[in-house]
């Protein structure tokens, strides 16, 4: 296994490091997986996988990314700018422009490959990333079919479940934060898990089922990547608190979109609100027994015939 990630690479799959820009003059730090007997004289289907939020490309990206190249596509991991090995400073911070921009910039570089056929690329999200897949192809219409797995809506969770009278406080406390990130030249970043991997019996016992669930992945050797430490810079709030991601969901028809959840999920609530905001052709998965994290590396419980056909479906129209 290589240092990092979280799954063995399957013998049949090659791996290799990749580097190309967005359109703001970003590094982006990518893995293109490709089966080992891939013909590269033809035009091949291609699909960019994007990590949870605050996770990087050898946490669940390269879960899939390898059963997707196992299957016969070539597929694309990166860390969103700002994060892991791609550029950007001050590090953490997050954008719902920067973060969608980065799968449209994904699109690019696999559309340069030779063995890449440009009429047959995809997308699937993560979790957070899901999000911003979504966000992508409402606007980038090369992106063929969107796909994603435990979406988390990072716009509509900054407002959710809040009276405005708790947003425009919440905004409140964020401005008197950008004071004090002026005044020290630098954003505040506090991680919110451990540097090292701890046993999952040293889970703090006092948090709170949906708090806790994050812990079981990235604060244990399961998910632990020491790039990955949770959150991004305070302010980075802000952005989502003023941007809907989802806004436009009906634009990505006729293209289709897929969304995938465990009925144990917290999140649900974001699959079910963007499934209804979407046009057909839509489909919705449920994956039984299955909770949030299961979906980021559960190879048992992740239904991969069901995204496999999805795609060859999208790719074949």
């Amino acid at each position: 296994m290589a240092e990092g990630h979280i799954a063995e690479l399957d013998e049949h799959v090659d791996r290799k490091a990749v580097f190309f820009g967005n359109r703001y003059g970003l590094t982006l730090a990518g893995e293109l997986y490709t089966p080992k007997d891939l013909d590269e004289t033809k035009k091949n289907p291609a699909i960019v996988v994007g990590a949870p939020y605050g996770g990087v490309k050898e946490q669940g990206p390269c879960v899939y990314a390898n059963e997707l190249a196992r299957r016969g596509f070539v597929a694309l991991t990166f860390d969103s700018c700002h994060m892991g090995e791609s550029s950007g400073f001050p590090r953490r911070v997050s954008s719902p422009d920067l973060f969608s921009e980065n799968f449209s910039a994904c699109v690019d570089y696999l559309g340069l490959q030779p063995f890449v056929d440009r009429d047959r690329i995809a997308a699937f999200g993560i979790c957070g990333s899901g999000g911003f897949a979504l966000s992508a192809a409402q606007m980038d219409v090369r992106i063929k079919a969107v796909a994603c797995a435990s979406m988390f809506d990072m716009s509509e969770a900054a407002r959710l479940g809040q009276t405005p009278e708790q947003i425009a406080a919440r905004k409140r406390e964020l401005c008197e934060r950008r004071w004090k990130d002026a005044e020290q030249g630098y954003p505040e970043y506090i991680p919110s898990f451990p540097a090292n991997p701890i046993p999952e019996e040293e889970i703090p016992a006092e948090l709170p089922d949906d708090v806790s669930i994050w812990w079981r992945f990235y604060a244990v050797p399961r998910g632990h990547h020491p790039a990955a430490r949770g959150g991004f810079t305070a302010t980075s709030d802000l952005s989502f608190m003023n941007y809907g991601l989802l806004e436009h969901m009906d634009e990505i028809a006729p293209r289709p979109v897929m969304f995938i959840c465990g009925t144990e999920a917290h999140s649900r609530i974001f699959s079910d609100i963007a499934y209804r905001k979407a046009s057909e052709p839509k489909k919705y998965v449920n994956v039984e027994g299955a909770n949030h994290i299961d979906l980021y590396d559960r190879v048992d419980l992740i239904p991969f015939d069901t995204i496999e056909g999805f795609y060859r479906e999208a790719f074949s129209e």
